[in-house]
């Protein structure tokens, strides 16, 4: 019985050791964070300092870069979209790079940020699947250009047309004749054929019109020349030319070609129009029209 107690006590007595060995531990543990204080208050303040201090001259470097990026792309005549474009990318790659070296200061692992950043990214590409593929369109027209603002274009795919008031990122405006604003997705053009109408100075002209088979052909011929020579809106430099296009059913069908500035195209061909109609009246020459001539045949007693 004497033995059992005398072992018990040495158990509470090694388990009160133990119990003072584990307090004074803590104590130093403690003493030493208070010792260590100062030191790591003074270093995260110096890091603190560091980071603001690289965070203004940061911004600054990049505003400068923005600046010349702009200038740059001015003098080489870019458009104002595209300069738009890519200050926004090079502000926006600054300051991303400029966050990274922060962290990096600051002590920060930018494994983690990047991890996250990678996470955001997957998720909000996955649910903007068609808004990223009209932007990506968007950079290949301004890549690319296509077409400005100001051209009247024509999307094959679903017959918009109209004259280009803007190009942004993501979508197109097109501002048709009687002022009405399409909204035309950038993936759409840069995916699909698209028409540019006044991409070139000049365009052709192609009229024509038929005349009965009893007219005088040579006649004809001369009166459409005539009127191509006289017209003030034909481009006198440029070959223009008469010619028979098809003999057809009713009617010897005529061709008339010539050239005109693309501002005055539609102009010119309502004009030329109205003009081959008046002068084939005056000298008599017939246009044949689809009619239909009715018989009455009376019964006889």
């Amino acid at each position: 019985m004497g033995v059992w107690l005398g072992a018990e006590e040495q158990a509470v007595d090694v388990a009160k050791a133990i119990k003072q060995i584990e307090q004074a531990y803590e104590r130093g543990r403690f003493q030493t964070m208070l010792d260590e204080l100062p030191d790591r208050a003074l270093s995260f303040g110096l890091r603190v300092l560091a980071a603001l201090l690289l965070f203004f001259i940061g911004r600054k470097i990049i505003r400068l870069i923005v600046k010349l990026t702009e200038r740059s792309m001015e003098k080489a005549g870019a458009e104002i979209t595209v300069r738009k474009f890519v200050k926004y990318l090079v502000r926006a790659v600054g300051y991303i790079l400029l966050i990274l070296l922060i962290l990096s200061v600051a002590g920060v692992q930018p494994t983690a940020f990047a991890t996250v950043a990678s996470s955001v990214t997957v998720a909000l590409g996955l649910a903007l699947q068609g808004s990223l593929g009209n932007f990506a369109g968007g950079l290949l027209i301004m890549m690319i250009r296509p077409f400005k603002v100001g051209d009247y274009i024509i999307e094959d795919t679903h017959k918009n047309e109209g004259t280009v008031r803007k190009i942004g990122l993501v979508y197109t405006e097109l501002v048709t004749l009687d002022n009405r604003v399409i909204v035309v997705p950038n993936g759409n053009l840069a995916n699909s054929s698209m028409t540019n109408v006044t991409a070139q100075e000049k365009r052709q002209l192609d009229l024509k019109v038929g005349i009965s088979y009893e007219a005088d052909l040579k006649k004809a011929k001369e009166l459409l020349f005539g009127l191509v020579e006289a017209h003030p809106m034909v481009i006198t430099g440029d070959d223009h030319f008469v010619y028979v296009s098809e003999l057809g059913d009713s009617a010897v069908i005529l061709g008339l070609r010539c050239w005109v500035k693309t501002s005055e195209y539609w102009k010119c061909r309502w004009d030329l129009t109205e003009q081959m109609k008046l002068s084939f009246d005056e000298e008599g020459i017939s246009i044949p029209y689809g009619q239909l001539d009715v018989h009455i045949k009376s019964g006889g007693a």
